[in-house]
């Protein structure tokens, strides 16, 4: 007989991956494809639309052609602040634009002049800094820039429910695309900002429904449920929420350290940075999240340091914590490091080290950069009563990132987990009946407590 799975594409900035899962949320399959990315029509690099399209339906054909498994469900997690303009005949209309394109300042500005003050729109939306990012002022952008373009949209739909239309042909809008930093939401209202309705956009962004929403289609002559795609860092965080009574926060580690605390009736948080912004749980509560740019910094000064002790590039990896040496670095302690990616009022003019060991010199970066780290987990946590922190993602196998972590939350209990399939199990949890219990995150997720170390 063959196996019973649920089917998740998940789809990164860099690798587009495909998964099969068992009823347990075992991966049973996977595969993954690179693409080289194209261009807009200003000469912008952006994710090759096409493509991509091509083969989600290449793979999934070929997975229910080769009869091996009983696909029931299919599912989709994909990056955010990323929509897909169609025309009246389902056609996508303009290349996808990328959220580091820069937008024009005028835009900005007008929109600005018209909706803000600029402080009060940003807490209400839950956003940084308003840029591409916020897929909402793409929109503003069209209908300013390129009128006679945007005339011709029908819908505008956020990737992942794009993925999911590919498969339907039934656009629709989910929660947690329009929270993740959009400017499209007002989290006091809970509903689309007025703005939103003032210019009219509300004609061309589908329903809305549950992000547990399904359809039960034939496809190619197989009955599976569709589901209508999830926002990857909101998937990343459901599998921690449906398993986990007690309240936590979790840090996401990587190239961004996100910091979530899921359980919060505050907005924003508030931060020296302006790196604070909500995200949306799959029920539409607002997320309070923190971010920083970790993992790059971290590659950054790495480089730096392996050049100046002329070290192999993996080095940094075997540094393990060594109390005597954190405890002669903290005697007379002095901010050292010169962020390139990071802005920290504390931060020299420019990198100064006196330091002739390796060790010594990795220890006082990743000192500085958990400090920065705290303060972000201490915005995220605001002023609510919570005792449980996690840490996934590349950083929770870092053991000095971890002890120091361990050791300035005392209070709180820490625990790391290997969710390398995060936003991929959230994507199938979401369509899923199954409960999850306490024991999911051990099983799955190889869940590990820390104890802080003893100060001697």
């Amino acid at each position: 007989m063959m196996q019973k799975v649920t089917a998740v594409f998940d789809i990164g900035k860099t690798n587009k991956k495909f998964f099969l899962f068992d009823k347990d949320f075992k991966e049973v399959h996977k595969e993954y494809i690179t693409f080289n990315e194209i261009v807009d029509e200003d000469g912008h690099p952006t994710e090759n639309l096409p493509a991509l399209q091509k083969w989600l339906k290449s793979v999934f054909d070929r997975i229910l052609k080769a009869k091996e498994f009983h696909v029931k469900a299919i599912n989709f997690s994909t990056y955010g602040a990323s929509l897909v303009h169609l025309d009246e005949n389902g056609e996508p209309l303009t290349p996808l634009y990328n959220y580091t394109k820069p937008l024009p300042g005028e835009i900005v500005t007008s929109f600005f002049e018209t909706y803000g003050p600029k402080e009060e729109f940003l807490k209400t939306t839950g956003c940084g800094d308003l840029s591409m990012l916020n897929s909402g002022l793409q929109l503003y952008w069209l209908k300013k820039d390129k009128p006679e373009l945007f005339k011709k949209i029908k819908y505008a739909l956020h990737l992942p429910q794009y993925l999911s239309y590919v498969f339907t042909g039934i656009p629709l809008s989910e929660y947690t695309s329009i929270g993740c930093h959009t400017a499209l939401w007002d989290y006091s209202k809970k509903d689309y900002h007025s703005w939103v309705y003032k210019e009219g956009f509300d004609r061309i962004l589908p329903p809305i429904v549950s992000t547990e929403t399904s359809i039960n289609m034939n496809y190619n002559g197989n009955r599976i449920k569709i589901g209508v795609g999830i926002h990857d860092s909101s998937a990343a965080l459901l599998p921690y929420v449906r398993s986990i009574k007690k309240k936590f926060v979790l840090v996401s580690t990587g190239t961004w350290s996100i910091v979530f605390n899921p359980f919060t009736d505050q907005a924003t948080a508030t931060t020296d940075t302006g790196d604070s912004l909500n995200y949306m749980r799959i029920n539409g509560k607002p997320v309070k999240a923190t971010r920083m740019f970790l993992g790059n910094e971290y590659k950054l000064q790495v480089a730096k340091l392996d050049a100046l002790f002329g070290v192999e590039d993996d080095y940094h990896r075997k540094v393990k914590f060594d109390y005597d040496t954190y405890f002669e670095i903290m005697q007379d302690f002095q901010h050292c490091f010169k962020w390139e990616s990071i802005v920290d009022k504390d931060m020299p003019s420019k990198t100064r080290m006196s330091y002739d060991k390796y060790e010594h010199a990795y220890h006082h970066l990743m000192i500085e950069l958990v400090l920065l780290q705290i303060k972000t987990i201490r915005d995220a946590l605001g002023t609510d009563d919570i005792a449980k922190i996690y840490v996934d993602g590349g950083f929770s196998n870092n053991d000095i990132y971890i002890k120091l972590l361990s050791h300035h939350f005392r209070d709180k209990k820490l625990s790391t987990t290997d969710a390398s399939l995060g936003s991929a199990l959230g994507a199938a949890i979401s369509i899923s009946d199954n409960k999850l219990n306490s024991k999911f995150l051990k099983k799955n997720y190889a869940l590990k407590k820390h104890v802080p170390f003893i100060v001697s």
